[in-house]
């Protein structure tokens, strides 16, 4: 368990730095998410922002996406087709393969770094947004010394966080919007908080209590905005979900 505590703690610290390179090098303005623009934008053929044309882009070997567009591929997700905020990646041999990040060997065979790098191909093709997987493909093209593209996928993975970061502050009078749940607790993880608490409050937030990494006694509140994730939810999966609460 010593080195999946250490990955964990590398995976961390990386972002946490990256967090605030991403905030200095592209400075990005905080502004509320319009998501009746960004659906608009995004569904319209002709429109700039037109979503497939982000993906395509998105997915290619360039850096050319400005910051806007990134914001509205992260947003506009909400808004296609097979957007299912809580679903969950399954293959063969995913639990033999997620092992390998916390195996107790400090270096893994090549076939192994291969095996992750393989896997998560296949998770981010299901889902794009599925940031631990980004993560790990990272990892994996980086200990396989395949250093370019790591750097492009290091890119995009920056970009999205810092998108992620634009819309708030993370305070009750000015939350981050998410459309993944899990992403509230990449925001806490990258910044070098734990969370320890959840709670759902009013009008579509969530609560998190967490404290600094190093100091357990210390106690912080992060806020996030999952309405329109909720509202999106809703419409896909009604029997789930009551739409008049």
């Amino acid at each position: 368990m010593e080195f999946k505590k250490a990955f964990l703690s590398l995976v961390v610290t990386v972002i946490a730095c990256m967090a605030f390179q991403v905030s200095a090098q592209y400075h990005f303005e905080v502004k509320s998410v319009d998501f009746d623009q960004i659906k608009r934008e995004t569904l319209r053929p002709g429109s700039r922002y037109y979503y497939p044309n982000l993906v395509r882009s998105f997915n290619s070997n360039d850096t050319i996406m400005n910051f806007e567009a990134y914001r509205d591929l992260y947003f506009g997700f909400v808004f296609q087709e097979d957007y299912n905020p809580f679903r969950d990646t399954k293959f063969e041999n995913k639990d033999d393969v997620e092992n390998l990040y916390y195996t107790k060997d400090k270096e893994l065979s090549r076939d192994q770094y291969d095996q992750i790098e393989k896997y998560a191909v296949r998770a981010l093709d299901d889902n794009m947004f599925d940031i631990d997987q980004i993560t790990y493909y990272i990892y994996a093209l980086q200990k396989k010394k395949k250093y370019a593209r790591a750097a492009v996928r290091q890119y995009r993975l920056d970009k999205l966080i810092a998108a992620i970061m634009s819309s708030g502050n993370g305070t009750e009078e000015s939350p981050w919007v998410v459309i993944f749940p899990e992403h509230e607790y990449t925001l806490i993880n990258m910044l070098g908080y734990v969370a320890v608490d959840h709670e759902e409050m009013d009008y579509g937030i969530d609560r998190i209590e967490a404290h600094p990494d190093d100091n357990p006694k210390e106690k912080k509140y992060f806020y996030f905005d999952v309405s329109q994730m909720l509202e999106q939810a809703a419409k896909k999966f009604p029997e789930k979900f009551d739409l008049d609460k």
